[in-house]
């Protein structure tokens, strides 16, 4: 028995997000008293695929087949099936990405496996195996129970952290059988944003909504997440107004995101809109109205114009940063 932790990269490039599943699924094989594997598809450097090794993963499996860059989800699950039943893993542990959450029911159909998305935390239970997850848009967390032989899990973003365990990864090659048939999906070109924080990546997110009044009134909200070395996103009305990209738009229907700190300046905090950020560690609201729903999620909250806290708090962070 072992569990099997699939690790995504970039570019060939590890980030975060894959340490913090090692990290996860390493200690959830301590609890259980088997092994962890992970396993990498795409082209990744064995220099990278090591570095697994320092959170506590012994056996690394890479398929450095570049067609999986295509990020086509029916072979990416097609492949992890393969590698589940190939070393008999128990449970198996995604990202609650994009990519996790394409993937994840999939590879419970092959599989014949429960499926629990968005978990936080290890197992309550093991016997049976219960996990924890939030419900209700955040409101509440439920209780759930996988009674399957095989169990296929996606961890919520900063559910669980980053910690080393270091330990000799060894790194094998994986060929999961698949032929170019398999891969429906081509890229025939890619765009890429540079020069900014991702929203996934970002342990501080700055984020406005319609009580910016305009897209040229962002200015001040670009300069306080360039000193917080922090992402930007903004709420739909926002995004569907043009004022920003709808690559920063947060929420039910955007990307739903857990960073530690998350500003909220001008947003209202429609259930939607919580729904994609309740998780965050710490949700700092701005509102100049005091009976705004933000308020209400909040673990800190200003009552006041926007316009006029924005730049008091631009020049104490850069106080703060001497």
């Amino acid at each position: 028995m072992s569990v099997l932790v699939y690790t995504e990269n970039w570019d060939g490039k590890f980030k975060k997000l894959s340490f913090e599943l090692a990290s996860y699924a390493a200690k959830l094989a301590a609890n259980m008293g088997v092994s962890v594997s992970a396993i990498s598809l795409g082209p990744v450097d064995e220099s990278e695929l090591v570095k697994l090794g320092t959170y506590g993963v012994s056996s690394v499996f890479s398929a450095p087949c570049s067609d999986y860059s295509s990020l086509d989800n029916q072979a990416l699950a097609t492949a992890i099936a393969v590698a589940a039943k190939q070393f008999n893993a128990t449970v198996v542990v995604l990202a609650h990405s994009n990519l996790g959450k394409a993937i994840a029911p999939r590879l419970s159909v092959k599989l014949k496996a429960g499926l629990v998305t968005g978990v936080h935390g290890l197992p309550a239970n093991l016997s049976p195996f219960t996990v924890k997850k939030m419900v209700f848009t955040g409101k509440a967390y439920a209780n759930i129970t996988i009674h399957t032989a095989i169990k296929v899990i996606t961890l919520a973003q900063n559910s669980f952290g980053v910690f080393e365990n270091q330990v000799q990864a060894q790194v094998q090659k994986f060929d999961a059988g698949l032929t170019e048939a398999d891969f429906k999906t081509k890229i025939e070109s890619t765009n890429k944003i540079t020069g900014k924080v991702l929203l996934n990546d970002a342990d501080i997110v700055v984020s406005a909504g319609r009580g910016m009044k305009a897209a040229e009134n962002w200015g001040p909200i670009e300069e306080l997440a360039d000193l917080l070395g922090a992402g930007i996103a903004c709420s739909r009305p926002v995004s569907d107004e043009g004022w920003r990209s709808h690559t920063e738009h947060v929420g039910q229907t955007g990307k739903i995101i857990s960073p530690n700190l998350y500003f909220a300046f001008g947003i209202s905090g429609a259930i939607q809109h919580l729904g994609g950020v309740s998780s965050s560690k710490c949700i700092v609201a701005i509102n100049k109205d005091k009976d705004a729903p933000i308020f209400e999620a909040a673990d800190y909250g200003i009552v006041g114009d926007v316009f006029k806290v924005l730049p008091q708090l631009i020049e104490a962070v850069k106080e703060s940063k001497g």
